[in-house]
């Protein structure tokens, strides 16, 4: 990571429930990142939901970088996409709110939205446990952390056609990071 972001500013965000299995994911990867030391300029939090007051923290930053699961996809596939506001996003505003939705208010209240990406794994069980991942999400977490350091590398992609990738340890298959 000696080529972190010189001179910009990074966010990174995993988000969700420490009891809910799976779901979990986000903030243990975020944690990870936090035990290894991120670069000077690269700020990593957890967070169990994504609240508003987080709106003013994203547009203090470049690039802000959000950790999920997923429930939509094959289990342990990992994704990377970038996001851009959506004021439709569904949120129910009483729990959490859609990343995406956090962005749209950043573009209103603030007129600037910080490149984001969303970097998720699909879970396979959301019941009940206290940080406790199924060896599925487990073996998820290295993908995530890979994707993590390429978009805090100054060489990361930052369109979305060159973010677009998946990868599957669930199948044995893993699809290339794309090229830079």
């Amino acid at each position: 990571m000696d080529q972190a972001l010189k001179g910009r500013k990074v966010l990174i965000i995993g988000y969700g429930s420490p009891i809910r299995g799976d779901d979990a994911i986000g903030p243990l990867v975020a944690d990870r990142l936090q035990a290894e030391g991120m670069p000077e300029g690269v700020e990593v939090v957890s967070r169990h939901i994504l609240t508003a007051e987080l709106v003013a923290d994203l547009v203090e930053h470049d690039r802000v970088i959000f950790l999920d699961a997923a429930v939509d996809g094959t289990p342990g596939e990992v994704r990377c996409r970038s996001l851009a506001p959506d004021a439709s996003a569904m949120s129910t505003m009483a729990h959490f709110l859609d990343p995406r939705e956090l962005l749209a208010w950043c573009e209103t209240l603030y007129d600037k939205v910080p490149e984001t990406f969303l970097v998720s794994a699909c879970g396979s069980a959301f019941d009940y446990s206290n940080y406790v991942l199924t060896p599925t999400a487990e073996a998820a977490i290295e993908p995530m952390l890979d994707w993590v350091r390429r978009l805090i590398d100054t060489n990361a992609p930052t369109s979305t056609d060159q973010v677009q990738a998946t990868s599957s340890r669930e199948t044995g298959t893993q699809a290339p990071l794309q090229a830079r």
